[in-house]
């Protein structure tokens, strides 16, 4: 690799992508071969949200880059664009060896269209999962757009091939969050019950975001939700939903909540604090990645609503339903009853850290070409 650092830029736009790529950033940061530089933008930058930049700073990285790139509200396409804008011209100044990326959201789009114009070696975290909604397009493109594929499984290696991309390119990570799941916490979990005043031990917790598809149901659906929640008359921990369009029809109805002691809403929770809450918690309801990634691993009752992770990964923890009240309040009394469930490691085993850092210290994974070649499938007809 030669003595000179490489410079690997993680972008970082949302509170769920930063959770699964900061073992990664630690990893970089601590290594004397690179030198760890952070983007941080999206979600991350607006108070109604949490102003989680603010996380990021605390966990000491040392070369972090705030750019606001919207406004509330604004249009998914003009944070595309503005991304861009911003993001360019930091490149240009910064000359990285490696940007990094993950997942699904449009702030990672802008990445993977600014490195692949710019001849910058581009690499994919999670490429090849189905997501649902607009947001598995975005990873589509994403991937066809990164040089190098850091993926959870073999399942998602496959489809990344079926894509057309070269195998010497994509690399078994596992998903890096597991790392986060799999190790001691660091704090205990009454300062974080302290800390966030939840009063209850036994609780779920809820996760629901806009399916962006949908929009003309969305007001409907999420009434269906909170009403089932008041109706269980479960103790609850709320979490705000991401920014996507149509997220005020969901706050605006997370007000009912307002009324009832046994319900918590917070903008957002602190990654590791919310991987403990989660561990504790009955069970996980809504539609949130959460249920199909991180619910399994633990080994708690999930129960998906809808259509927004529709396809994706199916385990015996995970309860699908409709929209309908009297859908999701039969699937929360066979949460309730599930015990002794299986965990899966579909996810990886929680070394992804010590797997991408024997990668990023191979010559190999420094060679693969800029210039993208399709590569076939032959089929023996």
């Amino acid at each position: 690799m030669g003595n000179k650092k490489k410079k690997v830029l993680f972008l970082t736009g949302t509170r769920a992508d930063y959770g699964k790529m900061k073992p990664l950033m630690s990893a970089i940061e601590e290594n004397n071969k690179f030198e760890c530089h952070v983007f941080v933008t999206g979600m991350h930058t607006l108070k109604e949200f949490g102003d989680t930049k603010n996380e990021i700073i605390k966990d000491g990285f040392k070369n972090i880059q705030v750019y606001m790139n919207q406004i509330i509200e604004e249009p998914m396409d003009l944070v595309l664009a503005n991304t861009i804008n911003g993001f360019s011209r930091y490149i240009r100044e910064l000359e990285p060896d490696m940007i990094i990326l993950h997942g699904d959201r449009v702030e990672a789009l802008a990445g993977a269209i600014t490195g692949a114009l710019n001849n910058v070696l581009v690499a994919h975290i999670e490429g090849g999962e189905l997501s649902g909604t607009i947001d598995e397009s975005i990873r589509h493109a994403i991937s066809k757009l990164a040089h190098v594929h850091f993926v959870s499984n073999v399942d998602s290696k496959k489809r990344l091939l079926q894509l057309g991309e070269s195998e010497q390119s994509v690399f078994v990570l596992g998903s890096p969050d597991i790392d986060l799941i799999m190790k001691e916490p660091s704090m205990d979990f009454e300062f974080i019950k302290k800390r966030y005043e939840i009063p209850f031990d036994l609780y779920s917790v809820l996760m629901y975001h806009p399916v962006t598809t949908e929009l003309e149901n969305l007001k409907q659906n999420v009434k269906q939700v909170v009403d089932a929640i008041i109706e269980s008359g479960d103790n609850c921990i709320v979490i705000h939903p991401n920014n996507d369009s149509g997220y005020k029809d969901i706050l605006e109805e997370y007000n009912r909540f307002s009324d009832f002691k046994q319900i918590k809403c917070f903008p957002s929770i602190r990654f590791e604090y919310f991987l403990q809450i989660l561990k504790n918690a009955k069970y996980l309801i809504g539609n949130s990645s959460a249920g199909i990634h991180e619910a399994p691993v633990i080994g708690i009752p999930s129960i998906n609503i809808g259509s927004r992770q529709k396809n994706r990964f199916n385990h015996e923890t995970i309860i699908n339903c409709s929209d309908s009240s009297k859908d999701i309040l039969r699937s929360i009394e066979i949460a309730r009853k599930m015990k002794n469930l299986n965990k899966t490691n579909h996810f990886g085993d929680g070394n992804s850290r010590e797997n991408f850092i024997k990668i990023m210290l191979d010559e190999n994974v420094w060679k693969i070409s800029r210039q993208k070649v399709f590569n076939d499938i032959i089929y023996n007809e």
